[in-house]
């Protein structure tokens, strides 16, 4: 258990805690959680099961991971159970931005919350990004136009489903349909669910329900690695004249 002292102390000092108030969250003495966190004595199965439940992660994370390269309270749902969100870091202590590559995007649904394969993702660093954890996916297909197949969006980790922006896009990660890339919006007929547009409308809208979504990234940037040419560039403008053209006259429709 080499990690689970500088794990209690770390999880502690998230919670802006004392080792006396943490103490008396867990019913132990203020000495007990210094001999803990000092190494001078191991927590027996009883406090592991306690401190599982007081920080809602699973004792095998606890025990086996070491946990302070976390900087807030950000999550992943396990089951019933959390654990903290793998954020990498550089030598400056600056957050860098996971690359999902093309070829292993697939692999991502299964590896998502593994903080080994995180590990493994290539990485960058872009200073102009806002605060928060990004990273980087790949775009199959042309069902969010003009954003070309083979283009990387960078996004942010969105923490909870409340914090959604109608019409906003968004990369999602999904039971069924693993990586995805929609505009999303919120549906007053269905609380539970949210609503996938794609802004090539040759696709149709789909519901995916709360439970089904695994994760949610809100869009930062996008990173082409092809260049556009004129004719694209022409059929872009059109089609983003016609779906305004189309809001009008939706809107004359209902006056």
């Amino acid at each position: 258990m080499k990690y689970i002292q500088h794990n209690i102390k770390h999880l502690r000092s998230l919670k802006k805690l004392s080792q006396e108030r943490f103490g008396e969250e867990l019913k132990w003495s203020r000495s007990m959680v210094g001999s803990y966190e000092e190494g001078r004595s191991e927590p027996p199965i009883e406090r592991l099961i306690e401190l599982s439940n007081f920080f809602d992660i699973p004792i095998d994370i606890l025990v086996k991971n070491d946990l302070r390269s976390a900087k807030d309270t950000s999550f992943i749902q396990i089951g019933s159970k959390r654990i903290l969100f793998p954020v990498t870091v550089n030598e400056m202590d600056e957050d860098l931005i996971e690359i999902i590559p093309t070829q292993a995007s697939a692999g991502y649904l299964e590896g998502y919350a593994d903080p080994e394969y995180i590990e493994h993702l290539q990485k960058i660093k872009l200073p102009f990004l806002p605060t928060g954890t990004h990273r980087a996916f790949p775009i199959k297909g042309d069902s969010m136009l003009p954003v070309k197949d083979g283009a990387f969006i960078v996004a942010k980790y969105v923490e909870s489903i409340a914090d959604v922006k109608n019409g906003r896009t968004y990369i999602l990660l999904t039971k069924d349909d693993g990586l995805v890339y929609k505009r999303i919006y919120k549906t007053k007929d269905n609380e539970n669910a949210l609503l996938l547009s794609s802004d090539n409308k040759a696709y149709e809208p789909y519901l995916v329900q709360y439970e089904s979504i695994l994760e949610l990234w809100e869009f930062t940037c996008c990173i082409n690695t092809q260049e556009y040419d004129e004719k694209e560039l022409k059929l872009s403008s059109i089609m983003n004249l016609f779906q305004e053209l189309k809001v009008e006259l939706e809107a004359i429709k209902k006056m």
